[in-house]
């Protein structure tokens, strides 16, 4: 047993030893307390056991937030830290993860998607109401200064994203992915457009049917516990499709199943705008993501999402990027998420509120430190003659 906690201690001062960029301090199971690295200092680290570095050298990323989520290991500062730190030496930590034992992966299949998405979006409702704001709307929100509320941020979101779509009343809008309905809803009030809703959540469902009538647009939208894949075989067309935080489920591989989708759907010349996370490069999920949070998804690379819409008679319109919007957005989940977290405690476990702490906190650094951005693509089915020759539409 001493044997291997020595060997365990002398395997994470080597490598640590090798920092370059930020101070990181470990107080190690036997009390010493060693300062690796120089310049700004990000992290005190508690590490309770050896067995967490046994855990880590297999898989980094399962070991290290397992152990988090256990109490085995505890982190002085910003845990948005961490990844900086990481993102500051990049050549430790990513050679590192290429030489460890990975995790069979959930596979992301019509079968499966259901569950998946239960998983972690039917958590249930009172538990995203502490911490989403008032549409409960889960994805980036769009700032026109850093100061902006949630709720104005999310607002301006979905008016971004309507704006880009050019709707016009009496149109049909498709929303796949609806969520709880606050863009749908949003649509009907402000452009008189009716549509469609699908979601594999069924509290999403249950929700924004409800919001839908407290909104008084019952009549002109409607909500469907349905994959979207199934609205192929319908005899269903679309002046406008959106999906908003959607892809990232799509699964790696599946891309040309929602292509397809979309072409049989939208009407020739339809606008279709997409809104999700995408990284610089072709990389699996996250390995602890897929296991806890979001099995059998997958960030697409932006160029993977361009090369794909050709083949489907798809024409990219506008390209933009708001990175730096989810950055402000996740940093208010967090402050929001922990502000309640007794009651989060007290719904689920401790355990449970320090994975969703984690998730946040890594998430938001992933953005500002690492390499995710948040892409939302314009698109046409074949050529519209018609579209504005400016952007002047989306900022009047």
């Amino acid at each position: 047993m001493l044997v291997a906690s020595m060997a365990a201690k002398k395997i994470i001062h080597q490598l640590l030893l090798r920092l370059r960029r930020g101070v990181l301090t470990v107080t190690y199971w036997d009390g010493e307390t060693v300062q690796y690295g120089q310049g700004q200092p990000y992290n005190h680290i508690t590490v309770k056991s050896p067995k967490v570095v046994w855990a880590m050298l297999k898989n980094m990323s399962i070991g290290f937030n397992e152990a988090y989520m256990d109490g085995l290991l505890e982190i002085e500062g910003p845990l948005t830290g961490v990844v900086h730190l990481m993102a500051d030496n990049k050549h430790i930590f990513t050679k590192l993860g290429r030489n460890q034992v990975t995790r069979r992966y959930e596979r992301n299949t019509k079968r499966r998607q259901a569950g998946q998405i239960e998983l972690h979006y039917d958590v249930g409702n009172d538990f995203y109401k502490l911490w989403l704001d008032k549409t409960l709307t889960y994805t980036c929100g769009y700032f026109h200064k850093p100061t902006d509320s949630l709720d104005a941020a999310q607002a301006q979101k979905i008016d971004h994203v309507l704006r880009k779509l050019q709707l016009k009343p009496g149109q049909r809008l498709l929303d796949i992915g609806c969520g709880w309905g606050g863009l749908l809803i949003a649509a009907a009030q402000q452009y008189g457009v009716s549509g469609l809703g699908v979601t594999l959540s069924r509290e999403q469902y249950e929700y924004a049917v409800r919001a839908a009538k407290r909104a008084k647009v019952a009549d002109k939208v409607q909500f469907e516990l349905l994959n979207y894949q199934d609205l192929q075989s319908r005899d269903l067309t679309f002046d406008r499709i959106v999906s908003v935080g959607l892809f990232e489920h799509v699964g790696r591989g599946n891309h040309q199943i929602y292509f397809k989708t979309i072409n049989k759907l939208l009407v020739p010349g339809g606008i279709s705008v997409i809104h999700c996370i995408t990284q610089e490069r072709e990389l699996k999920l996250d390995p602890w993501t897929d296991k806890y949070l979001f099995p059998g998804g997958y960030i697409p690379a932006y160029r993977e999402v361009i090369r794909a819409l050709p083949k489907y008679d798809l024409r990219l319109q506008d390209y933009e990027n708001l990175r730096m919007h989810y950055v402000l957005t996740l940093n208010e989940w967090l402050r929001r998420f922990q502000n309640h977290k007794d009651k989060v405690i007290e719904m689920y476990d401790e355990r449970f509120y320090r994975m969703y702490q984690l998730y946040l906190a890594h998430s938001s650094a992933s953005f500002e430190y690492w390499d995710l951005s948040l892409s939302q693509y314009v698109f046409t089915k074949g050529l519209n003659n018609t579209l504005p020759l400016t952007r002047q539409h989306l900022y009047k």
